[in-house]
């Protein structure tokens, strides 16, 4: 089923429908979402009219808050923590701590035009409770990206290590004896969906979590991440207005309680609004493909 065709099983008008999207009212899996279009199950979606106005895809969302941290969805575009000036840009640990005025620590984070789960410390217990689980690779963390590029397996793993200049100015892996500053690197893959002629999605379980893990790991494999402006090939950055890489799935360990907690967040709009016009190009081919309508990213 549609998301607008449950809306109006609501009793919503049409135009009711797209302004309660339009303003946040509208969550799927706990995420505001105005993508009208995109199939879901009735009991994934929530109509919460006296919600706080938001704009889904711009905003960031806390899905979980307690005293010893938060879990939160970040929008592309936003930056993980703080870069340059104090009073610079806006960015996720910062928002935290203003939205829930208190105290709020950096656990890991997320690349700046990926979006998904991230979670933020509130006091140092936690924060450190968290890292450790970090550090011993108990904590699950999954990533779904479109690539451009037909896979040769299922499923496959890259280990290798990571450097911050492979020779030509980008971080990647090196052939030979690694130097001493090289970082291990292991992330897991699986083939989730042909899309299209030439794309494909796919899940990337880490292992380790170093710098641009991910993306350089599907690069130098040939299977360049849509819209990767760094990593990626002319015909990749092509087809997306932002990276396409999403991080859909965070595990971990209650700091304080031991209580094993996990967070799931689908296909943001624009990247589900990219996947469904890739299909539909290559189920009519001889129809212009439309690029997905984004929305655009907050001033700083």
């Amino acid at each position: 089923m549609r998301l607008i065709d449950h809306l109006k099983h609501l009793d919503l008008s049409n135009s009711e429908a797209k302004r309660a999207m339009r303003g946040g009212k509208v969550f799927l899996h706990g995420v505001p979402t105005a993508d009208a279009g995109r199939d879901i199950q009735p009991f994934q979606v929530e109509y919460k009219p006296d919600a706080p106005k938001l704009t889904p895809g711009r905003d960031l969302i806390i899905l979980h808050k307690d005293p010893h941290f938060v879990v939160i969805w970040k929008p592309a575009g936003m930056l993980s923590v703080r870069a340059g000036k104090v009073d610079g840009h806006l960015n996720v640990v910062g928002l935290v701590g203003k939205l829930t005025r208190g105290e709020a620590l950096a656990v890991h984070r997320l690349d700046q035009d990926t979006s998904g789960l991230m979670m933020v410390a509130r006091t140092i217990t936690g924060q450190q409770a968290l890292k450790d689980q970090l550090e011993v690779h108990s904590v699950e963390r999954c990533y779904v990206a479109l690539v451009l590029g037909k896979t040769m397996e299922k499923t496959w793993t890259v280990t290798n290590n990571l450097v911050e200049d492979r020779g030509d100015g980008l971080r990647g892996s090196i052939d030979g004896k690694p130097p001493h500053n090289a970082k291990r690197a292991r992330t897991h893959f699986s083939q989730l969906q042909r899309v299209g002629r030439r794309v494909n999605m796919v899940e990337a379980r880490l292992e380790t979590g170093r710098t641009h893990q991910v993306r350089i790991h599907l690069s130098e494999a040939g299977l360049p991440i849509l819209g990767d402006k760094r990593y990626g090939s002319a015909s990749s950055v092509r087809l997306a207005e932002r990276l396409s890489l999403h991080a859909a799935v965070l595990g971990f360990d209650h700091p304080v309680t031991g209580e094993r907690m996990r967070f799931t967040a689908g296909l943001p709009d624009d990247m589900e609004q990219t996947r469904r016009s890739l299909v539909h190009a290559h189920q009519n081919p001889d129809r212009k493909r439309v690029k997905s309508k984004i929305p655009k990213k907050r001033r700083r």
